[in-house]
């Protein structure tokens, strides 16, 4: 069995990073007005391109940028799209860990004129990490179609501009196609839709939640499977997107539990994705076994390596796990990764970035010695 030489790739990583130090105080100082534009942009420049460095000395085939522009992994890239805004009143999210709870709370968003891409978002991001890539592929990760509306919920949408939901939802799906083809012209060719939604509704309490606020949570997800599916109608050939299913990373603590036994037949057997990263680091995430839906010429990159704490995983562990995986999917359709981001937001997982890069290489060496 040979190594892959298309995304995703055996070794492979979700996409966010951890923010050095110099590049934390270069945002508050850019943030206290310390620091111009220009000044914080020579620091992230320097800060990419050490980090693409570390990921090449690790042995990954796919590089990003760690998201080190970014506060965090998704509201970035929403609030920049036409039509959304952030709202005055916050959302608090409420996140668990071994030690204890932490609640995080940050602006909510609202939908008050038609969605719509008023430019190529991260265009600027991608062209500087394709400069830096080398002979590895960059990889751009964004977040999926479904956390516009999974954030806010149906509360979010003014009415007075979408009195048939049905319009918000064909706004969404036009504005993120043409989101996919602009970034595939400038010669992106591995794009990343990353997605809590999908993760969260197999947690009943997150499934009460929606039924709280109006939605339908037994078939929520269809409908979601369905965005993103129209969102990368037409894709460019060549273009190779994954999905990234995740139930919550801040500062090494979750949101939700469960297996994905609940979307999974429809979610591996719908989605028009190349691959489905998935967390898989402990118990929380459930068994293997709704890797049988998974048909044949997708990828499951298992996330089987923890980014909530430091301590190295042993590659016997690894290789028994991905020995239990390949009982319900092939072998030959299985890649390895970390279960999440390092980083999420800039605050950071609990772990340093000695550990970030030997969990990165244990990553490598082991998908060498599993795959070739």
């Amino acid at each position: 069995m040979s190594p892959r030489t298309e995304p995703p790739f055996r070794a492979d990583h979700v996409g966010s990073l951890l923010r050095p130090a110099d590049l934390l105080a270069a945002r508050d100082d850019h943030a206290q007005g310390r620091l111009d534009d220009a000044g914080l942009a020579a620091v992230e420049d320097a800060a990419i391109r050490d980090v693409v460095a570390m990921q090449r000395r690790a042995g990954l085939r796919g590089v990003t940028d760690g998201e080190f522009r970014r506060t965090s992994w998704h509201m970035d890239f929403i609030y920049r799209l036409g039509g959304i805004s952030p709202a005055d009143e916050k959302i608090k999210v409420r996140f668990h860990s071994e030690s204890g709870d932490i609640e995080f709370s940050t602006a909510a968003l609202r939908v008050h004129d038609r969605i719509r891409l008023q430019e190529t978002i991260f265009a600027d991001h991608f062209r500087f990490l394709q400069d830096v890539a080398g002979d590895a592929t960059a990889k751009l990760t964004i977040p999926s179609p479904n956390m516009v509306h999974y954030r806010g919920g149906p509360a979010s949408i003014d009415p007075k501009v979408y009195p048939d939901v049905e319009e918000f939802w064909s706004d969404l799906a036009a504005a993120y196609a043409e989101q996919v083809r602009a970034i595939a012209g400038l010669g992106c060719r591995y794009l990343q839709l990353d997605d809590t939604s999908l993760a969260y509704l197999n947690d009943p309490a997150q499934r009460a939640m929606i039924a709280d606020r109006g939605d339908d949570p037994d078939h929520l997800h269809l409908r979601y499977i369905r965005q993103i599916n129209a969102a990368l109608a037409g894709r460019p050939a060549g273009l190779a997107v994954t999905t990234h299913m995740c139930r919550g990373n801040f500062r090494s603590s979750w949101t939700a539990e469960g297996g994905y036994d609940f979307v999974a037949e429809a979610l591996f057997s719908e989605l028009d994705v190349d691959g489905f990263f998935l967390e898989y680091d402990d118990t929380r995430s459930g068994g293997f076994e709704p890797l049988r839906f998974v048909p044949p010429g997708k990828m499951v990159v298992l996330g089987l390596v923890t980014t909530k704490r430091g301590e190295l995983e042993s590659k016997d562990d690894l290789k028994r796990r991905i020995e239990e995986a390949s009982r319900f999917v092939p072998l030959d359709q299985i890649c390895l990764s970390p279960q999440c981001g390092f980083s999420s937001t800039v605050e950071g997982n609990a772990l340093d970035a000695e550990q970030q890069f030997a969990k990165l290489r244990l990553i490598v060496e082991t998908s060498e010695e599993v795959w070739g």
